[in-house]
């Protein structure tokens, strides 16, 4: 289910923080250099906790928190680990394609995985494939993730 197998509707719902991170770490275990990581959802919908997730999976320094006021923060591999670092990208405050290719992510999409926070729509444009990461956080607090490949 983590890797889209079961298309675009296959819901996976998610009622604790713990299990959205849960479900980025299971997620970031199978992600290696070159891949980018695309999160969809609404403020609360969990997007911040499944990349702390990912980073865990990825075996990456943290802490993880919201890259909002500062657009991008690298995160070098942990020791030991699969020598991977992450970016985390937060296109909230971007005004489009052109100032999120302002960045100059082309590097780390070659060495790194790259998650881009409020990217749908936009961030799809940098690499060839992509990971999409649909989040939704019901009415009774339970996070919903769709999980597809493009």
């Amino acid at each position: 289910m983590i890797t889209g197998e079961g298309g675009p509707d296959t819901a996976v719902e998610l009622p604790e923080t713990a299990d959205t991170e849960a479900f980025g770490e299971e997620l970031g275990r199978t992600l290696g250099a070159g891949d980018l990581v695309v999160l969809s959802g609404p403020l609360g919908a969990g997007k911040t906790a499944l990349v702390r997730g990912l980073a865990r999976g990825l075996q990456v320094a943290g802490p993880i928190t919201s890259p909002t006021f500062v657009i991008a923060r690298e995160h070098a591999p942990l020791p030991g680990g699969p020598g991977v670092p992450l970016v985390h990208v937060d296109a909230y405050r971007l005004g489009g394609f052109a100032e999120l290719d302002d960045l100059d992510l082309d590097t780390d999409l070659t060495e790194a995985v790259v998650v881009v926070e409020w990217g749908e729509g936009v961030a799809e444009r940098l690499a060839e494939h992509h990971v999409l990461v649909q989040l939704e956080r019901r009415e009774d607090d339970v996070r919903v993730a769709r999980v597809s490949r493009g």
